[in-house]
C-alpha cells in the first residue's frame, strides 16, 4: 500500500468580495483535486490545537500525526536538525529571519526575499562580528536562518517572541521580545541592525530597487525535540518533499528521509514538475510520501490575490494532477491532500480555522462533492479534533 500526502501550505482563505464572495481555493481552476473530491471524502481537521500558535511547524506536526502539545519544543531546533546540527542539553536553537525595515515598521518579514547566496554573505559577516563560544549564527535558504546559543540561560525558552510575518506594517519596537532574560536577544537585534546598515550586500538591493536585510529578527527558540519515529509510530518508512528547512527537519526527526529537488526555492517560482516526479520516484523504493508546497503560503503572507489563485491551480495541475495519473489505475494507494493552516489574504497571517481535506484511494467511497474548497469541506460531517486521528483514519 503507498500513501502521498500533498500540502499546499497555507492554501485555505475566506471568502473575498473581488472574488464575489468565493475563496482563492473556489475561484481557482483545479480540476484533479476536484476529482478528488467527487470520487473522495471530503472533511476538515483541527491542525492547531486549541491554545497553541497557528505556525506552520505546529500545524505540520499535527498533520504528520503528533500532537504538539506533547512533542513540539520550538521551530528553531526542528530547523537545526536540517542543517545537521546537533544541539546538546542546555543550547537553545532561535529562528533568525533577515526582515526589512522602514520608518520604524517592519515591512517585509524576508528581507525582499533575499538570495540564499546574499544571506548566507550576510551570516558570515554577522559571525566575524558577533559569534562567541557561545554564539553562532547559520545559514539556512534565502531569509531562513539560525542562530544557536550554547548552555543558554534557561529562561530564554519561555520568553515571547513574535512571528515577523504577524507584525508587518507596526512599530517593530512594539513587538521586541518580552521577558525574563530578554535584554541580551534585543540587544543582538539592535546591534544586528549597525552592522547591516550600508553592507555591501543591501547596497547593491537598494541600487536595483530591492528591500534590504535592515535587522535580523529572533523568534521560534526551542530545544532538541524528542519524538518516536514515523516507523515507531506508524509502521512506514519514507520520505518528505519540501524546499522548507522546517519541513525537512521534522522529516529527519521522524525518520523520514528528506529528497532535496533542484529549483526547489520555496516561492512562487518552486519546481512543481520536479517535486512530483521526486514523489513517484520514491513510491517505488517506500511506501509514505509526504510533500510540502510552500507558495500557496507566501503569497497569502504577501496579500498577493493573483500568485495565491496561481500556486493553487500550479499545485493542482502540476503535483495533484501527475500524481493521481500516475496511480489512477492501481489499487494499492491513497492521496490524502490538505493545506496545514489558513493564511488568508485579508489578514496576512495564519489562523486556526479547521482545514478542509479530501482524501482518495483504495477503499474510499466517493460522496459526489461538487468540489474541494472550505465550503464543501463545511458540508461534511467527517470531522477530527486531532492530526493522529486523521493519520490514523488515513492509514487505517
Amino acid at each position: 500500500m503507498k500513501y502521498i500526502i500533498l500540502v499546499p501550505d497555507g492554501m485555505a482563505d475566506y471568502p473575498l468580495a473581488q472574488l464575489n464572495g468565493k475563496s482563492p481555493l473556489e475561484a481557482a481552476d483545479t480540476p484533479n483535486m476536484d476529482f478528488l473530491a467527487k470520487c473522495g471524502q471530503v472533511g476538515r481537521l483541527r491542525s492547531v490545537p486549541e491554545g497553541m500558535s497557528p505556525a506552520s511547524d505546529v500545524a505540520n506536526m499535527s498533520i504528520l500525526g503528533y500532537n504538539p502539545k506533547v512533542y513540539y519544543t520550538g521551530r528553531g531546533p526542528i530547523e537545526a536538525v536540517n542543517l545537521g546540527l546537533d544541539l546538546e542539553e542546555g543550547d537553545i536553537a532561535f529562528r533568525c529571519n533577515f526582515v526589512s525595515l522602514n520608518n520604524r515598521m517592519l515591512v517585509d518579514y524576508s528581507a525582499g526575499h533575499i538570495t540564499t547566496k546574499e544571506a548566507s554573505t550576510l551570516i558570515k559577516y554577522l559571525n566575524q562580528k558577533l559569534a562567541t563560544e557561545e554564539l553562532r549564527f547559520y545559514a539556512g535558504v534565502s531569509y531562513r536562518n539560525l542562530m544557536i546559543l550554547k548552555n543558554a540561560n534557561p529562561e530564554l525558552i519561555n520568553i515571547k517572541c513574535f512571528p515577523p510575518h504577524d507584525i508587518l506594517g507596526k512599530k517593530f519596537e512594539q513587538y521586541l521580545p518580552r521577558g525574563k532574560g530578554v535584554n541580551y536577544i534585543i540587544s543582538l537585534m539592535q546591534e544586528s541592525q549597525k552592522l547591516l546598515c550600508g553592507h555591501e550586500v543591501n547596497l547593491v538591493r537598494l541600487d536595483l530597487k530591492e528591500n534590504p536585510a535592515d535587522m535580523i529578527w529572533l523568534w521560534g527558540q526551542g530545544k532538541r525535540p524528542n519524538l518516536p519515529s514515523f516507523k515507531e509510530k506508524y509502521g512506514l518508512k519514507g520520505n518528505v518533499i519540501s524546499a522548507v528547512d522546517l519541513i525537512k527537519g521534522l522529516g529527519k526527526i521522524l525518520g523520514l528521509e528528506p529528497i532535496n529537488v533542484v529549483g526547489a526555492t520555496g516561492y512562487y517560482d518552486t519546481n512543481y514538475k520536479g517535486k512530483a516526479q521526486a514523489a513517484i520516484n520514491a513510491l517505488k523504493k517506500e511506501d509514505f510520501v509526504f510533500l510540502h508546497v510552500e507558495a500557496p503560503d507566501e503569497a497569502g503572507h504577501n496579500g498577493d490575490l493573483r500568485e495565491k489563485i496561481l500556486a493553487i491551480e500550479r499545485f493542482d495541475y502540476y503535483i495533484v494532477g501527475k500524481i493521481v495519473a500516475s496511480f489512477r489505475r492501481r489499487r494499492n494507494f491513497r492521496i490524502l491532500v490538505l493545506p496545514d493552516h489558513y493564511t488568508p489574504l485579508s489578514l496576512k497571517t495564519h489562523t486556526s480555522r479547521p482545514v478542509p481535506f479530501v482524501i482518495f484511494g483504495k477503499d474510499i467511497y466517493g460522496e459526489g462533492r461538487l468540489g474541494f474548497n472550505e465550503k464543501e469541506a463545511a458540508k461534511s460531517k467527517l470531522y477530527f479534533e486531532s492530526g493522529e486521528q486523521l493519520m490514523r483514519f488515513f492509514l487505517s
